[in-house]
């Protein structure tokens, strides 16, 4: 009797050797060889691609880049790519107004045209700018991974600095006497900007910051500046220690801001002379090595109350004084 077997299961016949069927077994084991490349397929999409860019360079045109190449360039280009993106409808609206440089506005597509959408058109199309309209996941790569845009942005170009001495040798050549505001490791470009703005305001030539250790004219400080950004140059210094002692030497007095200065701000007598105001952080205060190079550490008269006041705060009073007094000493000759 017929032991039941698994339902479904068939164990067959066994068959007897067949003659002549040893080979398919030996070209069965070699396979038929490495599969060939898709662009070595004439009926593969890459095929036809590969061979119509030959004709294409037979015909004297010149290759085009492989997607690899493309994206490896694009990658270089990213990481070369100095411009910031400023996101965000009050954002943007704001940098437009100041008049921020910008090389291009991007507007989501079927973005909802409010009043700050429609001003942000207006403002692009009479400074020429580019309006271009992009998806929102593209808008979202823009903006990175905390950024909120709100469908729009703006790209900001790199700032271009001048040189400290360009700068200083243009005020002279313009039969100025030089007014400057020199940065000693401040680092948040909104105060950057709120300086460049009160240089703008007080009759100063321009700002210098060090390389290291120092805020950027970066979308930030532009806003703040409420466009004197685009008026007062900005230099940047290798070493401004080094930048300072060159300028001692063509007669410029340095003036160092510290609460605890020998000098107060009401009482100097170095107003009408070619000076550079240097402005430390409100942590950490003048390096030594600036300290020791300015002519004069000058304080601010404040209530024992406050502790000191932000780097903004103090450029602004004391180009507010030495602009003050300039103004007394031209209107007495």
């Amino acid at each position: 009797m017929a032991k039941p077997g698994r339902p479904g299961a068939s164990r067959g016949k066994k068959k007897g050797p067949t003659k002549g069927t040893g080979g398919h077994s030996r070209k069965a084991l070699e396979g038929k060889g490495p599969t060939p490349k898709a662009e070595d397929r004439s009926w593969h999409v890459a095929g036809k691609r590969k061979a119509a860019q030959e004709r294409y360079v037979a015909a004297g045109g010149k290759p085009k880049a492989k997607p690899a190449d493309v994206n490896r360039a694009a990658r270089g280009r990213k990481q070369n790519d100095d411009t910031e993106t400023v996101t965000g409808r009050n954002s943007v609206l704001e940098a437009l107004r100041a008049k921020i440089p910008a090389t291009a506005l991007y507007i989501a597509q079927r973005v909802e045209m409010d009043d700050r959408v429609k001003e942000m058109l207006a403002i692009a199309a009479h400074r020429d700018i580019p309006v271009l309209e992009v998806t929102r996941p593209e808008l979202d790569r823009m903006a990175g991974f905390d950024g909120v845009h709100q469908g729009v942005a703006l790209k900001v170009p790199p700032y271009e600095y001048a040189h400290p001495q360009d700068l200083l040798e243009e005020v002279f050549a313009d039969g100025g006497t030089p007014l400057l505001v020199a940065l000693d490791g401040v680092t948040d470009p909104r105060n950057l900007g709120a300086i460049i703005r009160s240089v703008a305001a007080f009759g100063g030539q321009g700002v210098i910051l060090p390389q290291r250790r120092s805020a950027s004219v970066n979308a930030a400080a532009w806003k703040t500046s409420a466009g004197a950004a685009a008026r007062v140059p900005v230099a940047l210094a290798a070493n401004l220690t080094a930048t300072l002692k060159e300028f001692k030497k063509q007669g410029v007095f340095i003036l160092g801001l510290d609460g605890d200065g020998d000098v107060a701000l009401p009482t100097l007598t170095l107003a009408d002379r070619p000076i550079v105001i240097v402005c430390g952080s409100e942590g950490k205060g003048l390096s030594r090595l600036v300290t020791e190079t300015c002519d004069q550490i000058v304080s601010i008269p404040i209530e024992a109350a406050t502790e000191s006041l932000n780097a903004g705060i103090a450029t602004s009073v004391a180009l507010y004084q030495v602009a003050t007094m300039r103004h007394a000493a031209a209107s007495a000759e």
